[in-house]
């Protein structure tokens, strides 16, 4: 049985952010990143944009690959969704892209990233702004690292400078200042 499925506020955003799936903490919270990788991405959010959480809560609205926790791994640590699971979510996102159709959208982590563009080294896709073209609707897109505290990636070189430059070109696009109050 699956556990309740975990989406954003009802924000009527032009930026969407794309996470993998929620973890066991988000369904209990009722709150997409509500946990450890929550505090990493508002920390981020705070330093590149000067946003609180709620303040992201508010402006972004969050959706994800897959809706319901995906289990854990037997060796320990959240489990990644399967391709079964993904296409049985999919429905989610793309009504959501046709609803809010996103001038923005933020893509967290390699699974996310992979929903919109083709697989690559994140040192090539993190610092830069794509435009993507997802069900029909044009989007600029700005890739983050997943910020979990299983990848240091974000912590060293070249990932610490690569985030930085990916925070900057998110506080300067057109839709964030259409999103701040």
């Amino acid at each position: 049985m699956h556990k309740p499925v975990v989406t954003g506020r009802a924000v009527a955003s032009r930026i969407l952010l794309v996470g993998q799936a929620p973890g066991d903490k988000e369904p209990v919270l009722g709150r997409p990143f509500a946990w450890t990788a929550g505090k990493t991405l508002f920390k981020w959010f705070s330093a590149g944009l000067g946003w609180n959480e709620g303040e992201v809560r508010d402006r972004i609205y969050f959706a994800a690959v897959c809706r319901c926790f995906p289990g854990k791994r037997p060796e320990g640590g959240d489990r990644v969704p399967s391709p079964e699971e993904i296409s049985a979510c999919s429905h989610w996102l793309e009504r959501e892209f046709e609803i809010l159709r996103p001038a923005l959208v933020i893509p967290v982590g390699k699974l996310a990233i992979g929903q919109f563009m083709a697989p690559a080294p994140l040192q090539e896709l993190i610092g830069r702004r794509f435009s993507i073209r997802y069900r029909g609707h044009e989007a600029d897109c700005i890739p983050l690292p997943h910020p979990s505290g299983a990848s240091p990636w974000h912590r060293m070189e070249p990932g610490k400078t690569l985030l930085q430059r990916a925070l900057d070109l998110v506080s300067v696009h057109p839709a964030v200042g259409r999103a701040a109050h």
